[in-house]
């Protein structure tokens, strides 16, 4: 019997070098595996950024992904956070359309999903809004009727609650660093640092 396949999270710390995203990307796409959202940024340490990959995959799959990501030139941490206690946001500007009869209603819908609005003019409006997946799409689906002019949304951000080792690696046996990562194991070291979340 197949495996079940769910949307699992992974966090990723790499150095900032050429090629390492698209190592990383190529890994799933071998295997079949759809990325359904991808973020990349700068972290607390020079040199060192964190990506947050979202992907539809069974749970033996998710294993042996994480085994290979960290076997990648650059990696410096792997880790599957799908099933630990998270802070998870996104972000999605919407541009609207926004006749005189509309600004009022639209102001409203604003402010009841805690939105804002960036961009104000004669027929359309920019919305911001930052939050959690479900409340981005409940809000599209609000402002559908009005006509959506166009939209960007970013991926999926990430962070585990309370106390982390934040490059501490959660390695799978199949992927223990060898004695030719010493550099890696030094930047981990230097990298780890407590976080705290409400």
């Amino acid at each position: 019997m197949p495996e079940r396949e769910q949307q699992h999270t992974f966090v990723v710390y790499v150095e900032n070098r050429p090629g390492v995203l698209n190592r990383i990307a190529s890994l799933f796409r071998r295997r079949g595996y759809n990325i359904e959202s991808l973020t990349v940024g700068h972290t607390e340490r020079p040199g060192v950024s964190r990506m947050t990959i979202v992907s539809q995959i069974s749970a033996g799959g998710a294993h042996r992904v994480e085994a290979n990501i960290y076997k990648l030139v650059d990696v410096l941490s792997v880790k599957d956070v799908t099933y630990d206690s998270t802070v998870a946001r996104s972000l999605a500007l919407i541009k609207v359309q926004a006749t005189e009869q509309a600004r009022h209603r639209l102001m409203e819908i604003v402010r009841v999903f805690r939105a804002r609005v960036v961009d104000l003019a004669p027929r359309s409006l920019i919305i911001e809004i930052t939050g959690a997946e479900d409340k981005i799409e409940a809000l599209v689906e609000v402002l559908r009727p009005f006509g959506i002019l166009e939209m960007v949304r970013t991926g999926r951000v990430i962070m585990t609650r309370g106390q982390q080792q934040e490059l501490e690696p959660v390695i799978p046996e199949a992927a223990q660093p060898g004695p030719s990562r010493p550099e890696q194991a030094k930047v981990l070291a230097q990298v780890a640092e407590t976080s705290h979340s409400v």
